[in-house]
């Protein structure tokens, strides 16, 4: 039996995505069609926004590290949001943060994370040579020193705020505010513009850094802007909709599985149509088949962490 090829396996994932997003707009729709739509709309929207966002930058993370079992998460990227969260409530009290326009808090954290995310990048490939060990090591030293003061903080607000501030602490992949998407969109389609011409350096990355260096890429600099795509991916989805850690390790290590090569070209369109599979069928299952309004995310990081343990027992070294 002859094996698949890419397009065949793109083609296929393409039509389940399609089915998956026709299904989660029609199923179990009540009521006149120009409210429906709409509003499951922006839903969707929402949903596709992140599903390529996560997918696409824990592919190129992993690329550029060498290693799957990665993701940007390890960067300390969800506790920087919490962090954020936390010390808005902290300063200003959890009404004020509820009665911020949503287009602030967004352009607030999207902000400091792509600022702060940057400037560790750009310490680290100045001063130590682009060590990318000591970036992973660095990543989780202030994710660890970040959680631990965001805790702090939260046992010294009053119980009011932190409810608010809990409500806020998990992703919703609910109604999400159009200008909201929009500008996410523009922001997410400028960075993949970025990466385009970089898929055949990033197809020689795979190799090394040595023989990627032999071959005359410049390690240095692609690494650099891939990891700075990367920063304005996570941040751009982590500010609209919240932290979603192993989610992007799941879309990742199943497009690897699936697809017949290691080509970027292939792989990111794969793990970008899993994410979208796994978020837009996984909502419609759980808001219109079950009623449930439970968060996606939590089951969506179940399995994830799951297939992290698997990885990590496995070596998740190329």
């Amino acid at each position: 039996m002859t094996s698949l090829r890419p397009r065949q396996v793109l083609l296929g994932l393409a039509g389940l995505a399609l089915f998956s997003m026709v299904l989660f707009m029609v199923w179990n729709a009540k009521g006149a069609w120009d409210f429906v739509l709409p509003f499951r709309g922006r839903k969707l929207w929402g949903l596709l926004l992140c599903a390529w966002a996560i997918a696409v930058s824990t592919v190129l993370f992993q690329t550029v590290t060498g290693n799957r079992i990665l993701t940007p998460a390890i960067m300390g990227f969800d506790a920087l949001y919490q962090m954020v969260q936390t010390l808005f409530v902290f300063a200003f009290g959890g009404f004020a943060y509820l009665t911020l326009p949503a287009e602030l808090r967004f352009l607030g954290n999207a902000v400091v994370m792509v600022g702060l995310s940057t400037l560790l990048f750009r310490w680290l490939f100045g001063r130590h040579g682009g060590s990318l060990h000591l970036l992973v090591l660095v990543g989780i030293v202030f994710g660890v020193l970040l959680r631990s003061l965001a805790g702090l903080m939260q046992r010294l607000i009053n119980p009011n705020d932190f409810v608010v501030l809990q409500d806020a602490m998990f992703a919703s992949f609910g109604a999400i505010a159009p200008t909201l998407l929009l500008i996410s969109t523009i922001v997410l389609g400028l960075a993949s513009l970025v990466i385009l011409p970089l898929l055949p350096q990033l197809d020689v990355l795979l190799l090394g850094r040595t023989p990627a260096i032999g071959l005359g890429v410049n390690h240095k600099r692609t690494v650099s802007l891939v990891l700075g795509v990367v920063a304005v991916m996570v941040s751009v989805s982590t500010a609209l909709v919240g932290p979603v850690l192993f989610f992007g390790l799941l879309a990742a290590n199943l497009a690897y599985l699936i697809m017949p090569t290691h080509r970027h070209a292939a792989v990111l369109p794969a793990a970008a149509l899993l994410a979208v599979i796994g978020l837009v069928a996984g909502q419609a299952v759980l808001e219109h088949g079950f009623g449930f309004d439970t968060a996606l995310s939590i089951i969506i990081e179940f399995a994830g962490g799951l297939v992290f343990l698997i990885l990590l027992l496995r070596g998740g070294n190329r």
